[in-house]
């Protein structure tokens, strides 16, 4: 029984380092898109360096898709043995009587998220990859803003966007301060932490439907 009680332990740190280690990327990701509403010419230049950098292409981005994947898998795991464990099932149990819906759908909200990232690597990343790697195109700094945006004309593809980033809402807003108490966070300082965590899971996922928004409306 120790083993098992250690083993999910373990389990459950490694799923809040990796959520949070996506946390870090979330916000990075944000704010350089942030900066193409307020600027063409630094969104270009941010972009061009993140996406020529070796150190970014070749270290931290397999680093970020390992983290994706491993957290993924990890809240599968979880998932299934905290349903495994249970002797009562959950339709004799009032669930919401002591937690939250999004708290007992964090997988349902994980697999939306997962979904998204899909569509977003498609939209993205593959053409990148194509760009640079398979049609060895020249180098063109000022391509990433255009490029965009072209994306972002599609009201169905803003449509899908939007819903996604309010899943990605929803589960931040329980797995965000989930993590911190998962590594043992707890002292006087959590209500604070809640606060913050709170302020994130709305903020930015909404700073990403604006942006996606904003890029829409200009582009008409």
């Amino acid at each position: 029984m120790f083993k098992i009680l250690r083993s999910s332990l373990l389990k459950k740190y490694a799923m809040a380092i990796s959520g949070l280690f996506l946390i870090l990327f979330l916000f990075q990701h944000f704010s350089i898109n942030l900066t193409s509403v307020f600027s063409e010419k630094i969104f270009n230049s941010i972009s061009h360096f993140m996406g020529n950098n070796p150190i970014v292409q070749f270290i931290l981005q397999p680093i970020l898709i390992f983290g994706v994947v491993f957290h993924f898998v990890m809240g599968m795991i979880l998932d299934y043995q905290n349903r495994s464990s249970r002797t009562v099932k959950y339709y004799f149990v009032k669930g919401s009587s002591n937690s939250s819906w999004v708290s007992r759908n964090m997988i349902l909200s994980g697999i939306v998220v997962l979904l998204f990232l899909f569509l977003h690597f498609y939209d993205f990343w593959v053409p990148e990859m194509n760009y640079k790697y398979v049609q060895f195109n020249p180098l063109d700094p000022d391509r990433y803003f255009h490029e965009m945006k072209h994306k972002f004309e599609s009201p169905i593809r803003v449509a899908i966007y939007s819903f996604s980033f309010l899943f990605l809402g929803l589960h931040l807003l329980h797995g965000f301060n989930s993590s911190f108490q998962s590594v043992g966070v707890n002292n006087k300082y959590i209500l604070s932490i809640k606060g913050l965590t709170k302020i994130f899971a709305i903020g930015v996922p909404l700073g990403f439907i604006f942006i996606a928004i904003y890029h829409f409306t200009t582009s008409i």
